[in-house]
């Protein structure tokens, strides 16, 4: 997990935190929220409306992506706001999106040299 100039190997316990992360973004409605938050912060009903998940499913997957200070969330008078706690977390999406694009040329150049 750690970079080729960064020789040093992560420990168990640094290899199960960054595990959890990963499985915390392995739930495509928690990627639709963070996709979602993208545009700015919303409250629960907001990412209702604009999800199309249902209310307890959004508090659900809010509630962990919170535990994995993934959101933050903000109490404007009786709402709470959630928001991305760090952008950075689309870099991270983007590597992926990256990979797989590459992926996907790779098996067409395959199949079909001719592209």
């Amino acid at each position: 997990m750690s970079s080729a100039k960064n020789k040093k190997n992560l420990s168990p316990a640094q290899l199960a935190a960054v595990s959890r992360v990963f499985a915390a973004l392995a739930e495509p409605s928690r990627l639709v929220l963070l996709q979602t938050l993208q545009g700015g912060p919303l409250t629960v009903t907001e990412l209702v409306e604009a999800s199309g998940l249902k209310q307890a499913n959004v508090s659900k997957h809010l509630a962990l992506l919170h535990d994995h200070r993934l959101v933050k969330r903000q109490r404007d008078g009786i709402l709470i706001r959630y928001e991305i706690a760090d952008p950075l977390i689309f870099s991270l999406c983007n590597l992926v999106c990256s990979k797989m694009e590459k992926d996907v040329k790779q098996a067409a150049a395959v199949f079909h040299p001719e592209i």
